[in-house]
């Protein structure tokens, strides 16, 4: 009887549409057929529902269509781009290139990563993309093992027993058990007279001022769990054969001090360390003041930096693994930073990257998929220099990471005052970054300003900036990649034009498409490449020209190549 008014309960709140369901993915309201990450997926990991964070909503089809690489990224908040976030990720950054790389191939790339999770939710988004055709799934976490999501601190004990937390996981996807966690979550802040401060950043809600010392209980917990989740996603993978590529981890060891140094009986501590590398490292004595530096990670008791043994347990797990590839994000930013030390070359603080670093990210992903033959070599190959100075990150984009480090660094446990503000009018990227920043304007909204502005001051490399922007935003829109084909033409940059306008006419084939393609590969030189666009547009022609002489033209103009 008892379970029976549970059962009872349960279907009349699910009746009055009482709660959510926590599948990782729901319909897309936008477009029919399509999938999207659940919004409330994440308040499965979350004991606290108003600690709940969002990602990222990149449509793609339950059925693949032929001849797409589809390709899925999961993990935390550097994974889905923070501080920059949008174009900022190392998904687009990989995804642009792609684009480029191989325009007459279909790429998706869809980032289901969160911020505040761990290896808890990995696994349990890993599990579900394996039923939507994957052909690789990129990894990269780590760094939330005690503090994120049902962490080890987090959880005050419940994520050191995997089966407990997965229990509970389960159990949060009931109607009833949300309606209980919000009466609970109402009472206790009735009584307490205190409710959740949401002005206080992520970071000091999900930890307060817990410390895990070297070596703990606690801390062999969050390795056991780490190590127990990323084994069980690689076993799935491997069972399926599905590549799956996981990066090692990457932190600040130069730049960044010990956020809690605790002193042992030896009068060894975080602090004194990371003195001594500081000394070392001005003596030239590089390769022990990285020693230092390290071991001044590993003692410092407020673990938001990943221990240097979770790198070990990924590299393991990679190498016991059929079809799990090792990722080494970890050496390119070491051949990228002073002396091989980690700092702020790469990293904007802890452990979140900085463009650059992000850059980087997207490059070791890269030539891991190429090394392990997924992806071809190319003769539109484009190099990784040629990426930093082409990735169309706006100004608004860059400011507004640079805004919300700002905001991160002035709270908890950084705690380093914000500068004075200068006492000059702002500029229109400045007005923008900042109202993104406060969320009184969407990314796409900023956007559209932005292109305005730009449009009104005659720039038409902004615009263009703006337009590649949008594309790899909403890469589903053909009318973003004719605007970017259109405003290459304009730059001069015939090749790229071609790249957007030809992948705009896959999409959806018109005249006015094959009547730009064929004029830009004609005056390219390219007559084999116009031929199929010139016979396009003589067989739908909508225009008062007779194309019928010029498709003549043109098929003579190949064969008197062939001949040559």
């Amino acid at each position: 009887m008892p379970f029976l008014v549970l059962l009872v309960l349960e279907g009349a709140l699910r009746l009055f549409g009482y709660g959510h369901d926590l599948a990782v993915f729901t319909e897309d309201q936008a477009r029919k057929g399509y999938l999207v990450l659940n919004p409330h997926a994440s308040k499965r990991y979350f004991a606290n529902q108003q600690n709940a964070t969002y990602g990222n909503t990149e449509p793609f089809t339950a059925k693949k269509a032929p001849g797409v690489f589809r390709i899925f990224v999961l993990g935390e908040s550097t994974t889905i781009g923070y501080p920059y976030m949008n174009n900022g990720s190392f998904h687009r950054w990989l995804q642009y290139r792609l684009l480029h790389t191989y325009p007459e191939r279909d790429f998706e790339v869809i980032n289901l990563s969160l911020t505040a999770v761990n290896s808890y939710t990995v696994l349990d988004f890993g599990k579900a993309v394996l039923e939507y055709e994957p052909d690789a799934v990129l990894v990269y976490t780590g760094h939330n093992e005690y503090y994120g999501a049902m962490g080890v601190a987090a959880t005050k004990g419940i994520g050191q027993n995997r089966t407990l937390a997965r229990l509970l996981m389960n159990l949060r996807g009931l109607r009833l058990t949300q309606l209980l966690a919000s009466l609970t979550d109402g009472a206790i802040a009735l009584v307490s007279g205190k409710e959740l401060d949401l002005r206080e950043n992520l970071m000091k809600r999900m930890a307060a001022d817990q410390q895990i010392a070297l070596g703990s209980e606690d801390y062999q917990a969050g390795l056991d769990q780490f190590r127990g989740n990323m084994n069980e996603l690689a076993d799935a993978f491997s069972a399926r054969g599905i590549p799956l590529l996981i990066s090692n981890l990457v932190s600040n060891e130069k730049d960044l001090k010990p956020f809690i140094s605790i002193p042992d009986k030896q009068g060894n501590s975080a602090d004194a360390h990371y003195q001594s590398g500081s000394d070392l490292y001005k003596q030239g004595r590089h390769a022990s003041a990285k020693k230092e530096f390290i071991i001044a990670k590993e003692l410092d008791a407020l673990r938001f930096r990943a221990p240097e043994a979770l790198n070990t347990i990924i590299k393991d797990i990679a190498h016991t693994h059929k079809g799990v590839t090792l990722v080494h994000t970890r050496g390119l930013f070491e051949k990228h930073s002073a002396a091989g030390i980690l700092g702020k070359e790469t990293l904007l603080e802890h452990v979140h990257p900085n463009l650059q670093g992000y850059a980087l990210l997207s490059e070791a992903f890269y030539q891991a998929l190429r090394q392990t033959g997924l992806l071809p070599a190319s003769s539109a190959e484009m190099p990784f220099e040629v990426l930093k100075k082409q990735m169309p990150i706006t100004p608004v984009d860059y400011l507004k990471g640079e805004y919300e480090m700002m905001i991160l660094k002035e709270g908890w446990p950084f705690n380093i005052p914000m500068s004075a503000e200068e006492k000059r009018e702002k500029t229109e990227e400045e007005k923008l970054a900042g109202a993104l920043v406060v969320k009184q304007i969407s990314w796409r909204d900023a956007m559209a300003r932005l292109q305005r502005h730009y449009a009104a001051a005659k720039d038409t490399a902004g615009m263009l900036r703006v337009a590649e922007a949008l594309v790899l935003d909403d890469p589903l829109n053909s009318v973003y990649f004719d605007n970017a084909g259109k405003l290459s033409i304009a730059m001069g940059l015939h090749r790229q034009a071609v790249n957007y306008l030809s992948k705009a006419f896959r999409m959806e084939n018109s005249f006015e498409r094959a009547r730009m393609l064929f004029v830009i590969l004609l005056r390219m030189d390219r007559p084999e490449e116009a031929l199929p666009y010139v016979r396009y547009a003589a067989a739908n022609n909508t225009s008062r020209f007779n194309l019928n002489e010029l498709l003549s033209f043109v098929q003579q103009q190949v064969e008197a190549k062939k001949r040559r």
